[in-house]
């Protein structure tokens, strides 16, 4: 595997997590594309790192990373089930006034 091909992919996971970001009205879409495009970049510096200087340091900064985004992403599950339950609906437009 090289440099090239999982660069490929990065800038792949980054494409269509783009379009899903973009073309999408449902809240959890829409942050399922966000993941993709942000699952796409750590995928790049992974690569970087790991083809530039082949040192485990810089893999356990992007685990820490990817851990955050999961806390971040189950916070942001949990306001758009919430809303679900408050609004009935799951759509964008529902969700531009969410204060208490």
């Amino acid at each position: 595997m090289t440099l090239q091909t999982v660069l490929l992919v990065a800038a792949a996971l980054f494409s269509v997590g783009l379009y899903g970001a973009l073309s999408q009205q449902v809240l959890v879409m829409i942050m399922m594309g966000l993941e993709l495009m942000i699952n796409g970049l750590l995928l790049a510096a992974g690569a970087f790192w790991w083809f530039l200087n082949p040192t485990p340091t810089g893999q356990v900064l992007l685990l820490v990373i990817l851990a955050a985004m999961t806390v971040e992403m189950a916070m942001g599950f949990a306001v758009a089930t919430l809303v679900h339950r408050h609004r009935r609906s799951d759509m964008t437009d529902d969700a531009t006034e969410l204060a208490g």
